[in-house]
């Protein structure tokens, strides 16, 4: 204890030196002398900060003299589930260990085995997918198919349609020039039947009894003159 007050107040001794040496250095020029004076650098890490006062082995030392003064004091209580605690802490370290690596093994074998079953379920599904869209895509086509047939299936209703009532224009006007050609025969029938009846009226009504009997007379002599030759 003595020697280490000693080697304390010997580097506070030289610390002051320093700093007034440094003081002076600076206040001569103006500026900082960094090459003999650097400036204190703040340890980066925890442990290195015993580092000056203890040594080496001060970080260790204060970790193990702060642990036997929490277990001492009972600030840190170390019942039946310490030990508990402990063992569950030793039996998952030597199974992680010992178990760990054919557990894993297995694991990757089955988590293989469950990505070679996922990627074929996949690919599976990826193919009815593929078929399926091609079964579409050939339903689409008769699709197109049927609606063409359909178009010219109207075309072809509109096609007879308009032959249907070009028939029926035709056959209107067929009846109605039959009706006229009916008619003109009926009317010079008419006509012609009325002129012999008129002509033969006239013609009977202008022989006289005497020329109707020599007509008879004659008629009989002829028909005497006919007998007599056969």
């Amino acid at each position: 204890m003595l020697s280490r007050v000693a080697l304390r107040s010997a580097a506070a001794r030289q610390s002051n030196s320093t700093a007034v040496v440094a003081r002076g250095a600076a206040s001569d020029s103006g500026v900082r002398d960094e090459v003999n004076f650097p400036r204190p650098v703040r340890a980066t890490e925890p442990g290195k900060a015993f580092h000056s006062k203890t040594g080496v082995t001060g970080p260790y030392t204060f970790g193990v003299g702060l642990a036997t003064y929490m277990c001492s004091k009972e600030i840190f209580v170390m019942e039946h589930e310490y030990y508990t605690g402990l063992s569950l802490v030793l039996m998952v370290y030597f199974a992680t260990k010992k178990l760990g690596p054919n557990i894993a093994a297995w694991l990757d074998k089955e988590v293989d085995v469950s990505s070679l079953l996922l990627g074929t379920a996949r690919n599976l599904s990826l193919e009815e997918a593929i078929a399926e869209e091609k079964l579409a895509q050939w339903r689409a086509q008769g699709q197109e198919l049927l609606v063409q047939a359909k178009k010219e299936n109207v075309l072809l209703q509109l096609e007879a349609a308009y032959r249907e009532r070009l028939m029926n224009s035709y056959t209107e006007v067929k009846r109605r020039l039959d009706y006229q050609l009916e008619r003109s025969n009926l009317q010079r029938r008419l006509s012609q039947k009325h002129m012999v009846e008129w002509i033969v009226s006239n013609v009977t009504k202008a022989i006289t009894p005497d020329q109707e009997k020599q007509a008879l007379d004659r008629c009989i002599a002829d028909l005497s003159a006919l007998a007599a030759r056969k």
